[in-house]
């Protein structure tokens, strides 16, 4: 991909919301941008991954390992959403595996590259890690919701838990 439909890309996300052109246009010298295939794995379950990851096309899911090499979706992540966040900012391993859904084009910033623009580029940095929390709120307002509909449906069928 060429560092013109980076920048296309990443302004498309909701992680470049409150940029101007010239933050974006920094973001996008960092970045690396592909197309994983259907069901290619993003990141592993368990792994340490300083990677940010913004999906900008297509969708992923969230999936745990139940055992026996088969896994269950938690939630299914598109088009703008962030992947790899908490990872991103605190080191730890994953509690989730990511797999595409489909084609699907993300754009990935390391650790390291991203802290490099902190000295050059504090108010993007800032920005960034402002737009990481909004996105991240978002997500888990989604999960929330979903999971109160889940505990509805288990309430009204009298199904045990």
């Amino acid at each position: 991909m060429s560092i013109e439909n980076d920048i296309v890309s990443l302004r498309r996300s909701s992680l470049s919301a409150s940029l101007d052109d010239d933050q974006v246009a920094a973001l996008a010298e960092i970045a690396y941008c592909r197309r994983l295939e259907d069901q290619e794995v993003l990141i592993e379950e368990g792994k340490l991954d300083n990677s940010l990851h913004i999906i900008t096309e297509g969708a992923i899911a969230v999936t745990r390992d139940i055992g026996k090499g088969e896994y269950t979706t938690i939630h299914v992540l598109r088009t703008g959403d962030l992947a790899g966040e908490m990872g991103f900012i605190s080191g730890q391993p994953h509690t989730a595996t990511l797999r595409s859904l489909g084609r699907t084009q993300v754009c990935s910033f390391e650790r390291d590259a991203f802290e490099s623009l902190l000295s050059g580029h504090p108010w993007l940095v800032y920005r960034v890690m402002q737009n990481i929390v909004k996105v991240s709120q978002d997500i888990l307002r989604r999960m929330n919701a979903q999971h109160v509909e889940l505990t509805k449906y288990v309430s009204r069928s009298h199904a045990l838990y």
